[in-house]
């Protein structure tokens, strides 16, 4: 049987094979993650690695957190927390390519289920410094804009929090993310340790100041406010965008991993070449030198984050909506459709850059040839019904505030509406039972509704005020641009 990979085997791996570029046996651990999952493997855990072998630092590595189940933690502890990054790209003649390296930077994996008063310790830890998580939108435990406390998980950590505020250590279950923070942050304050950063890097906008507020409505529904002055001194919470795509991994894909290294891993992740990641420079103490391994600090994320938001995020949606009705697939099929390329880089540059201010250093023109690069990678696997599934949570923050900006400068925003209508059609089509269409979203029943009735579709969707706001949905010439192209493409 093959040898699984260790800090042991890795030694043997096969010369192609990148290995760790700083020894794990000598690296402490500076930096806690929360949600451990395949992006962060392939993203914020290789920056790191990276930026420690750049600056020739040992004291970041990782203490890694599960979220909803023990099985990373499965994965990785028999294999010392080394696993391999495949990363998977097209050559210049359009060649599939592979490469593989192992990561180091993970040294201790922890499933809050069964070790949360492990964690709690290591968070209030004076030798951590920084606090990173990628726990998705949903692991936020968020009622709108502000956390839901009727959630049960979010509710047993604040009678934790305020069962230690009367003098004793509770190390049961963590019942959400916030919670297992806040309760981190309460012990850190009583022991007075040093300053913390936490950088939450999931794709919600404003994303620090958001996750700032969750902690502080937690502490105060615990009754802490000692804890939440001493984290208005002592903790920051720096915005971030992040970006790599990172595909399921396949059985298929562990196997070539194993052919490349000669050792089984069953903690691989696989990845395109891709990846960026934008900070804001505001830290409360130490990090690690993440410019140094290509990510970007500056003073504002918004730029890129919009530009992220409004190039890639709604080419993506665009692509999924108006090829999955066309018969494609995948993503990659849809960018290899020439006609639809064509409209989706139409979109891009008459009505998306028109409304976004370049972020330094970046050509938006370039940025959004990058972007339908990466989309036509056969590797990365992405379905157009994958992509296009919960539309009526994407399109506000993917399309709606491109209409909304060019309706304000007095533009008639004809490309965007046409994305809209794509979506509307996909509604209506999936909502009909189409093959191969499947209408996937937390309004299913509602937009299924508003779909039937033949003639009308248009207006019928624009008024779902859960997705359009009043100023767009009664707007008569984005009503007029958007029933012009739901006809066109019905």
């Amino acid at each position: 049987m093959t040898d699984r990979l260790s800090l042991t085997t890795v030694t043997r791996a096969a010369p192609g094979v990148a290995r760790p570029p700083v020894d794990p046996r000598a690296t402490t651990v500076g930096l806690v993650h929360l949600g451990i999952g395949a992006f962060h493997r392939a993203h914020q855990a290789v920056h790191t690695e990276d930026a420690m072998a750049a600056a020739e630092e040992t004291t970041w590595g990782i203490h890694a957190v599960t979220q909803r189940s023990a099985r990373v933690a499965e994965q990785l502890r028999p294999q010392d927390g080394l696993y391999g990054v495949l990363t998977k790209g097209l050559d210049g003649a359009g060649r599939p390519t592979a490469d593989l390296r192992v990561v180091g930077a993970v040294r201790d994996v922890s499933f809050p289920g069964e070790q949360t008063g492990e964690v709690l310790a290591r968070l209030a830890d004076p030798s951590v410094h920084v606090v990173t998580l990628t726990v998705t939108e949903k692991g936020y435990r968020r009622a709108g804009d502000r956390l839901d406390l009727d959630d049960p998980g979010v509710r047993t950590d604040v009678a934790a929090l305020a069962g230690e505020l009367r003098g004793t250590e509770v190390d049961d279950p963590a019942g959400s993310p916030i919670g297992m923070l806040a309760r981190g942050l309460a012990r850190r304050a009583r022991r007075d340790a040093t300053p913390i950063t936490v950088v939450t890097c999931d794709n919600i906008v404003q994303n620090g100041a958001m996750l700032a507020g969750l902690v502080r409505q937690l502490l105060a529904a615990a009754g802490a406010d000692d804890v939440a002055a001493w984290a208005a001194e002592h903790a920051a919470f720096p915005a971030t965008m992040v970006d790599r795509i990172v595909p399921a991994t396949t059985d298929a894909d562990r196997a070539e991993a194993t052919r490349l290294s000669g050792l089984r891993d069953e903690g691989l992740v696989v990845a395109e070449p891709f990846t960026q990641w934008v900070i804001e420079d505001s830290f409360a103490g130490p990090r690690p030198a993440w410019e140094q391994a290509g990510a970007t600090l500056t003073s504002d994320v918004a730029p890129f984050e919009e530009a992220k938001l409004r190039i890639l995020n709604g080419s993506h949606s665009y692509l999924a909506y108006r090829g999955a009705v066309l018969g494609h697939r995948t993503i990659a099929d849809a960018v290899g459709d020439h006609a639809l390329r064509e409209e989706v880089r139409a979109f891009v540059d008459e009505d998306v850059i028109p409304t976004l201010t370049p972020p330094p250093g970046v050509d938006l023109g370039e940025y959004r040839d990058e972007v339908l690069g990466r989309f036509a990678n056969p590797a990365l696997g992405h379905t157009t019904i994958q992509v296009a599934m919960d539309g009526s949570q994407k399109l506000p923050v993917r399309l709606l505030g491109t209409v909304r900006d060019r309706l304000a400068a007095g533009a008639v925003p004809h490309r965007v509406g046409r994305a809209v209508a794509a979506w509307m059609v996909f509604v209506a089509r999936s909502a009909d039972g189409e093959a191969g269409l499947v209408l996937d979203d937390p309004l299913a029943d509602r937009l299924q509704e508003a779909a039937a009735g033949g003639d009308g579709l248009a207006d019928r969707l624009l008024g779902l005020t859960e997705i359009f706001p009043a100023e767009l949905a009664e707007d008569e010439r984005f009503r007029a641009v958007v029933r012009e192209q739901v006809a066109d493409l019905t």
